[in-house]
């Protein structure tokens, strides 16, 4: 499954991955399409067979803070959003851990882990005087091998405790610890807490103040201090950023980061994706750069390439994907200087020589123009091919060099217009784009 690599029709943010026995479960967000404000009333959960990690279920609603559709809320004192959840195990039963607006959070448990789960607490019935409303934002939760229990969390200022494991919900008293990440350069905390324990090193994940990036930093304790090591992935390099959330998962023996890209031109509309990550021997993860491939080793050029899955969106007036309709979604606001890439494509070693055929759907804005097809980089001795579209166009074919190897493919589209008015026609649209293919 490509990125996204969930539903396209589904946008869960804030994933917490977990892996339970043989599948592993997103815990996230869930974001609406045409929202003025982040996150729902709702929070849902996907998961996978860790032996298929192209097929995902929908285990539908997880928990809820408004009653709705015939659905009852589980909980009595609110009707507000719920933010970025987390789950884990203990002694077989599953804890989810999140943040409600204005509250400070519940607490509920399941005996499955794809839910539902009942509440358990709401939180701040046991919580300690210091805590202020709202400090409960984008809790995350490490359960130790000597079956301790840590939870961290924070808003401009992070901060942690430990929990009564016992029953799950009860800060132990003298556990409190503030600014466990700092503000200061060079971890300038933000957001977005998530602890994993890998071998002996703790790695806590967060945002940073450069909101599109998901940093790091580790400890040989769960108290820390912590050490700052730099960041995983940016979601704003060659794209169109926002903010960032997210953790690393090992799924048969391959580490991932999971985190997520904004699209319908706003913050409040994200859609889950993934990468492959390296641990280093020194306990690092090298940054990793944004792709269209989650869980595929590449993408077919063959099979019809969706909009929706380009990974980069730069230049001209800013380009961004966005929901035409439940089945399609397409790049919009293309302009002149506007690049779209896709990372990376796998044409095979088949050296016959023979040129290929791109064929390329879109939505025609009245303008004529020229699209351009490039391997690897945009410039002129890394262009393949190229297709002029006319002001009513729909399918656009052109013949291209022929192509072996793995690379990633970028478009560009020019306007056929250079007239005396051509500044006023810079930023116009030229088109929408649907989808493209490569045919042998």
């Amino acid at each position: 499954m490509s990125n996204p690599y969930l539903p396209s029709w589904e946008y869960i943010p804030d994933g917490e991955p977990r892996v339970f026995g043989d599948r592993v479960y997103v815990y996230g967000s869930h974001d609406r399409v045409d929202s003025e404000r982040f996150c729902d009333y709702k929070l849902k959960v996907w998961s996978a067979s860790v032996h298929d990690l192209r097929h995902w279920v929908c285990h539908g609603d997880i928990f809820r803070t408004k009653s709705e559709h015939g659905c009852q809320a589980d909980v009595d004192w609110t009707e507000q959003e719920l933010y970025a959840p987390d789950v884990i195990e203990k002694d077989g039963k599953y804890y989810l851990y999140a943040y409600i607006v204005n509250s400070r959070g519940c607490v509920a448990v399941s005996d499955r882990p794809e839910g539902p789960f009942s509440l358990l607490s709401r939180y701040e019935y046991h919580i300690e005087n210091h805590y202020d409303q709202g400090t409960f934002i984008d809790p995350g939760v490490l359960v130790d091998e000597d079956g301790r229990v840590y939870i961290y969390c924070g808003f401009e200022g992070s901060y942690m405790c430990e929990l009564n494991p016992d029953n799950m919900y009860e800060v132990l008293d003298g556990s409190y610890q503030t600014d466990i990440i700092p503000v200061e350069k060079p971890y300038e905390f933000f957001e977005a807490c998530s602890m994993r324990k890998i071998g002996d090193t703790y790695y806590l994940i967060y945002s940073p103040k450069i909101g599109s990036r998901l940093a790091y930093a580790t400890s040989d304790s769960p108290t820390g201090p912590f050490t700052y090591r730099g960041y995983i992935i940016d979601n704003g390099v060659d794209y169109p950023g926002g903010n960032n959330h997210g953790s690393i998962c090992q799924i048969n023996g391959q580490w991932y980061i999971f985190y997520h890209r904004m699209t319908n031109g706003t913050l409040m509309s994200r859609r889950g994706c993934v990468e492959k990550i390296t641990i280093l021997e020194n306990g690092t993860i090298p940054t990793v750069e944004m792709t269209s491939l989650g869980f595929e080793e590449a993408l077919n050029p063959y099979e019809i390439t969706l909009a929706d899955t380009a990974c980069v969106l730069k230049g001209g007036a800013g380009a961004y994907i966005t929901e035409l309709d439940i089945f399609t979604r397409i790049i919009t606001n293309i302009t002149d200087g506007c690049v779209m890439g896709w990372k990376y494509f796998d044409f095979g070693e088949d050296d016959t020589g023979e040129e290929l055929q791109f064929i390329l759907k879109m939505i025609p804005r009245g303008c004529h123009g020229t699209i351009r097809v490039f391997l690897d980089s945009v410039s002129k001795e890394h262009e393949i091919g190229n297709a002029a579209f006319q002001r009513d166009s729909t399918i656009v074919r052109s013949r291209v060099c022929p192509v072996t190897g793995r690379h990633a493919v970028y478009l560009t589209v020019e306007s056929g217009y250079s007239g005396w008015a051509k500044d006023y026609f810079d930023n116009r649209q030229l088109l929408d784009l649907v989808s493209f293919v490569f045919c042998k």
